[in-house]
């Protein structure tokens, strides 16, 4: 993900973190029961939801109380089903692993983050659904944001000029996805062998060249050419592990919905072709305006269709 949107993230867990040293000042609130606040389509917002929600949004720092909270937690209800409906899914091994990469930047143990966040009412699960939610909106707003907002050829022509000619450069790669099925059936029994088939796989990997050579013989086992990607394309829950790879070798295995996989990288280089230009002129500066605008626009769209009963 290239550091516009990064930056375009609303309520980044950054946010939260640089906040964290003040968490031992909120005392997790009193247990009470729970009851259904809201009805989002098919989706409860309970009363238990809204409560570590204000537990959160204080740690954001963000005003509003139990009012704010309560609209948060019915649009994250609306982003989720959009990201389901739109096939946006964020696995719970990426989860975890921002999760934990949080914590190490802050120089805490994943446990210590969880102590933290319960004394403050909110929850690990509480969190790590936030950033599920976060991380596939983000995506979905960058697909929207490139269908909607391309740069004209006019338009990147003239902003070539403004920089004095020269094209913003982009990285390029071309890839290979390595896909151990596991049917959703057989998840509980086989997928920890199929994740050792695959590590197997991996540590041999070393070139897309002789990837379906290795695969021949195993059962189940998929190689999907990616070819010509540009680096502010790769999804997000892969970018990091593919842009700390070298041509050559592969990314660590990780769990999906498909089964058990992992990324070759073939080979990178920089290019400053016209769409590379395209793309990196767009996002530069421009998304940091737009993200925000085009969030919420897109937020209103789904609550002019949504059902959402308030109980």
């Amino acid at each position: 993900m290239n550091p516009a949107m990064k930056r375009a993230r609303f309520a980044t867990v950054a946010v939260v973190l640089a906040a964290l040293s003040g968490a031992a000042v909120f005392s997790a609130p009193p247990a009470v029961a729970s009851e259904i606040k809201y009805i989002v389509n098919n989706t409860a917002v309970t009363s238990y939801d809204i409560q570590r929600r204000v537990a959160l949004n204080k740690l954001f720092r963000q005003k509003g109380g139990t009012e704010k909270a309560a609209q948060d937690m019915v649009e994250q209800a609306l982003k989720s089903e959009e990201m389901a409906r739109r096939n946006i899914r964020i696995s719970k091994q990426a989860v975890d692993d921002s999760y934990n990469r949080f914590a190490t930047s802050n120089k805490l143990k994943p446990a210590q983050l969880d102590q933290i966040l319960s004394q403050a009412g909110i929850g690990r699960e509480h969190m790590k659904e936030f950033i599920r939610i976060q991380m596939g909106w983000s995506q979905l707003l960058g697909s929207r944001y490139r269908s909607t907002e391309m740069m004209t050829e006019q338009q990147m022509v003239r902003k070539v000029f403004e920089l004095g000619g020269k094209k913003p450069s982009a990285t390029e790669y071309m890839l290979q996805k390595i896909t151990f099925v596991v049917p959703q059936k057989e998840r509980g029994a086989i997928l920890g062998k199929r994740k050792r088939e695959a590590d197997a796989m991996r540590q041999r990997f070393n070139g897309c060249e002789t990837t379906r050579q290795f695969a021949k013989g195993l059962i189940d086992v998929s190689v999907q050419d990616i070819p010509r990607i540009l680096e502010p394309e790769l999804p997000p829950d892969w970018a990091t592990q593919i842009k700390a790879a070298k041509p050559g070798t592969a990314t660590a295995v990780r769990e999906t919905p498909a089964g058990v996989e992992f990324i070759g990288v073939c080979s990178s280089r920089e290019v400053n072709d016209d769409r590379a230009a395209q793309m990196m002129l767009q996002t530069e500066g421009k998304l940091d305006e737009k993200a925000e605008e085009l969030s919420k626009k897109y937020v209103d769209e789904l609550r002019k269709t949504a059902r959402i009963v308030q109980r």
